[in-house]
């Protein structure tokens, strides 16, 4: 089953995946982080649950953009490690495209960083292709 992360409790289950992705999260502060982005940015948090645990986990936003249109942008997609391969990361990817049409959105993207070749290997695998540099520089030291 595919929910919507909404209360704290399901919010709260999807740290350990997230985790995976996302190493300096923190589970004390998780919620709190999640409900910010949640009310500032429109972030939201999809969870893949079978048998009531969590195995993928995906933040996604839908915005609007001058060059493009309304489009999906998945922020994290992340299939639990421990069950890699199961098909659980294309199920969601699958949702959240439903969700993109459903929304009105001409297109799905995400960003991930060249050294994810496991990651680029799957999003190849299900259809996404690189369309554009994602140019960046910190500006905190």
């Amino acid at each position: 089953m595919i929910e919507q992360a909404i209360t704290d409790e399901q919010i709260a289950a999807t740290f350990d995946v997230m985790q995976q992705l996302r190493p300096d999260l923190v589970a004390d502060t998780y919620l709190a982080r999640i409900r910010g982005l949640m009310a500032s940015d429109g972030f939201r948090l999809a969870a893949l649950r079978e048998d009531g645990v969590v195995r993928a986990v995906a933040g996604y936003r839908v915005m609007d953009m001058l060059y493009c249109g309304r489009l999906l942008s998945i922020d994290d997609l992340v299939a639990d490690e421990r069950v890699r391969s199961k098909g659980y990361g294309a199920r969601l990817l699958d949702w959240l495209k439903a969700e993109g049409r459903a929304a009105g959105c001409n297109e799905l993207q995400l960003v991930s960083r060249v050294i994810r070749e496991q990651a680029h290997r799957f999003y190849f695998r299900e259809g996404l292709g690189i369309d554009c540099f994602h140019f960046r520089v910190t500006l905190k030291d």
